[in-house]
């Protein structure tokens, strides 16, 4: 962590994910505004200058209503990764503190989530007997048998891992037995540790056919805005076609049209599919983590009974629950 970006122990912070076109920016800002926050945005494409509106990014207008992080961070051709956004997102989150008001995590790029809660570092390739082994063992002598098995041999992921999620509980078994250290001995050396967060993950979803005419929605709303534009502005400011963030989704739909392969109702046609498939593959992410408590994004009001509820709860080591 960098120097001036101590957080305190066991911060509260909420996290706001889901879809493409779900409505997270919305209930975001109305959630910010009402409960005291600023939005730390965790989307790996709005960190780039002068990619606006391929990206969804929120507007001036939109910006001056809430405080936003990590927009605009760096240009098309400059590398982002996952690192760089925990060093990144624990500065935004300690300033924020100072402030006195609270974090608000906002999008729908898990990798930035994960390694924000959990660490990241360069694995070594894991036995799968081992992994085999611990589920076994997790069936037979329980969770309370491995989760004390773990505090014995790293108390500080004990601490933070609670007996039952048992996806992180056997990860972190895994590891030890695997690699010979403790997964909080390869944070420490790889970066900056997860055990001064609790999180609340709150997950927006809708139903299929509701998503999907948002995502049409959007795609045709992306277009009158000017995308074309925007993607020829970049070209000509010298952004090659080929960069990594030029070859996103919705990016890569325009240049191949401005390239004359595709027709104009070709290029719609392809990103509005291509868009639906990554909101799929989003979705299917965020289910697979066992923390996500999910709503409908019409449900503000309950959302915010649960984030004053997780907010007032006393402090403790280990990720909220819902």
């Amino acid at each position: 962590m960098a120097e001036g970006s101590e957080l305190p122990e066991s911060m509260p912070v909420v996290a706001l994910v889901g879809p493409t076109a779900v409505g997270k920016t919305d209930l975001a800002l109305e959630l910010a505004e009402r409960l005291g926050a600023e939005i730390v945005s965790m989307d790996s494409m709005q960190v780039y200058r002068f990619m606006d509106i391929g990206t969804a990014k929120p507007s001036l207008a939109e910006r001056r209503r809430v405080r936003h992080h990590l927009i605009d961070v760096v240009d098309p051709d400059q590398p982002y990764h996952a690192a760089a956004f925990v060093t990144d997102a624990w500065e935004a989150m300690a300033a924020i503190r100072r402030r006195q008001a609270w974090p608000l995590l906002v999008g729908g790029t898990g990798l930035y989530l994960r390694a924000l809660s959990q660490g990241l570092f360069a694995m070594p390739a894991l036995d799968e007997r081992v992994r085999q082994e611990l589920r076994d063992r997790l069936a037979g002598e329980g969770e309370a048998r491995l989760h004390a098995e773990l505090a014995a041999v790293d108390p500080q992921a004990a601490a933070r891992i609670h007996p039952h999620d048992h996806q992180r509980l056997l990860r972190a078994l895994e590891i030890h037995a695997s690699t010979g250290r403790s997964w909080s001995e390869h944070l420490a050396r790889q970066g900056p540790a997860p055990a001064a967060l609790r999180i609340l993950v709150l997950g927006l979803t809708r139903e299929r056919r509701e998503l999907a005419e948002r995502i049409q929605r959007r795609v045709a709303s992306m277009m009158e805005q000017g995308f074309v534009n925007e993607v020829e502005n970049l070209l000509g400011m010298g952004y090659d076609a080929g960069l990594k963030s030029m070859q996103s989704i919705g990016y890569r739909h325009v240049l191949t049209y401005l390239g004359g392969v595709w027709s104009w109702e070709e290029c719609l046609q392809r990103l509005a599919t291509d868009t639906r498939r990554y909101a799929k593959r989003q979705l299917t992410w965020f289910r697979r983590q066992a923390e996500t408590v999910w709503h409908h994004p019409r449900d503000g009001e309950g959302i915010a009974q649960r984030i004053s509820q997780f907010l007032a709860a006393p402090r403790s080591g280990t990720r909220a629950r819902g």
